[in-house]
């Protein structure tokens, strides 16, 4: 399984530029007014995962296949969206459908391209986003309410909980804050997920800079950090104009050359592919041989049938056991024989918690 994530934000800001990029394609026209993607843009990308190649080097597979996530860019968002003004309907409806949200916020100054509240506020801007989705978010609940009430005059307990938990995040939203930080219990959280809301969704702030503040960032992009820390949610740096330099760069020591002369170690894709892992609560397993070396992405806590069921639904169903290699293990001891031989190749059953970068091996039968 991959991940989906939108990306969101204000006309202008760079969402399409950093799509293009992260994608490596030019499918979202980026162009210096308001509303250039009208159709959400849809792009997988590869992970990247070092861990990958050294796996492959010891197995020799013959191809290496990274695990997916997926980004959709939709169209920009302006105040009134929760009311239909510019595409806020149609920007609303697709946000609804991705799993996390990716807020570009323009941290850089360039006098030619224009800002729609007409000066560079990045807090502001990503305020004017989140009052719009809670608007929404309350409208769509207000309209819940009678619904709901007439169900449980007639005794359904499963309304009356519904129905408290629609108070409950009405009351929330109508204090100014957003789903995401109403700090739910298990139970109710699961609820919460099955309303839809927008703003319940976990958020990871991008501040798009000029090459130049790429390494550092700069004013906008601390304040954009604090407001970050506030909401327990993170914070990325990335220059969009470098990503789309360095997605027209084929060789591998070319790309690295050139984001060393700029001071950077890793391009934005990882750094917002590592904080998009976290955000999500995600983590890799490898299952690798001699035709490849694969990596699967799975939820953290799932347990051994539920990663084989991301392979397929038959090893899921018919699961018997899962021979496991930690990563650290595989590495060090050159593969699945020598781990083996050193007592480092466990059987694990169905109530196996896979961890991070397990090297996996599923034994079943249907």
């Amino acid at each position: 399984m991959g991940f989906n994530c939108g990306i969101v934000g204000l006309p202008n800001v760079g969402k399409s530029t950093l799509f293009n990029a992260l994608t490596e394609t030019a499918s979202a026209e980026a162009a210096n007014f308001p509303f250039c993607t009208i159709e959400p843009n849809t792009g997988r990308v590869g992970v990247p995962d070092d861990r990958l190649e050294k796996i492959s080097g010891i197995t020799k597979s013959a191809k290496i296949v990274p695990t997916h996530l997926e980004f959709v860019d939709i169209a920009g968002l302006v105040r009134g969206a929760s009311k239909g003004e510019g595409l806020g309907n149609q920007f609303l409806a697709n946000i609804r459908e991705v799993d996390a949200v990716i807020h570009v916020l323009r941290c850089f100054q360039d006098d030619n391209v224009t800002h729609v509240d007409g000066g560079i506020d990045p807090v502001r801007d990503a305020e004017t986003v989140e009052t719009e989705l809670m608007l929404a978010d309350m409208e769509s609940l207000e309209k819940r309410i009678d619904p709901l009430t007439k169900k449980v005059r007639g005794n359904d307990k499963e309304a009356a909980q519904t129905l408290e938990l629609v108070e409950q995040a009405l009351a929330h939203l109508r204090e100014g804050h957003p789903l995401r930080l109403m700090g739910l219990a298990e139970g109710a959280g699961k609820g919460m997920r099955m309303l839809h809301m927008l703003t319940a969704k976990p958020v990871l702030y991008v501040c798009n800079v000029s090459e130049e503040e790429a390494a550092k960032g700069n004013a906008w992009t601390e304040q954009v950090a604090a407001m970050a820390a506030e909401q327990g949610a993170k914070s990325v740096i990335i220059s969009a104009k470098i990503e789309e330099e360095v997605a027209q760069l084929t060789d591998a020591t070319e790309k690295a050359e050139f984001l060393e002369a700029l001071g950077l170690e890793e391009t934005g894709l990882a750094g917002v592919v590592r904080a998009g892992y976290s955000l999500l609560e995600l983590i890799t397993f490898f299952t690798s041989g001699p035709k490849e070396t694969r990596a699967w992405t799975i939820k953290t806590g799932a347990r051994a049938p539920e990663a084989a069921g991301a392979i397929h639904t038959d090893f899921e169903k018919g699961f018997i056991k899962a021979e496991t290699i930690a990563y650290d293990d595989f590495i060090s001891l050159g593969g699945e024989h020598a781990a083996k031989d050193a007592g480092k190749m466990r059987q694990e059953g169905k109530d196996y918690v896979v961890a991070d970068g397990d090297v996996l091996l599923f034994r079943f039968n249907v």
